[in-house]
């Protein structure tokens, strides 16, 4: 079974990080799931991987938009400005409960695939799989519990 090497959760929400990580595990999608508090945690995630690509760098990030130090539009303008082969390492999904037209409307002019609203479930889950990832496969996805 191909799962992705490693999934980064980016939301200051440690209930929403804890919640979003278990569904993820149970679904058994990815070797590892990383959080970060706020973007600047995330980036620092990502500057351990250098811009060369591994095994172990995010090759998803589930991103909220309203988080401190650092919120999501600000760290996908900074993310923008890495070096091309570490932008094209990963695929952004905000995850956010912002329905905001504000919001919404200044996230899509950045590198994001798709927008997703909270709480993560195993549909959408399985739905942005197969959009961004379909040489995933079905996974495991099918015989996990439903959240």
């Amino acid at each position: 079974m191909k799962k992705l090497s490693t999934i980064l959760l980016v939301d200051d929400d440690e209930t929403s990080n804890f919640l979003s990580e278990r569904l993820l595990t149970s679904m058994g999608v990815a070797d590892q799931v990383l959080s970060a508090a706020n973007g600047e945690e995330a980036l620092e995630v990502l500057a351990r991987h250098g811009t060369v690509f591994s095994p172990t760098n995010p090759a998803l990030v589930l991103l909220d938009l309203n988080m401190p130090v650092m919120d999501g539009i600000e760290f996908l303008d900074a993310y923008h400005a890495l070096p091309l082969v570490q932008q094209q390492s990963a695929v952004i999904v905000v995850l956010s409960s912002s329905v905001h037209p504000y919001d919404l409307g200044r996230v899509q002019t950045t590198p994001i695939a798709d927008v997703v609203s909270k709480p993560l479930t195993k549909e959408k889950v399985r739905t942005l799989l197969q959009q961004n990832f379909p040489w995933v496969g079905q996974l495991a996805v099918q015989s996990s519990p439903n959240y």
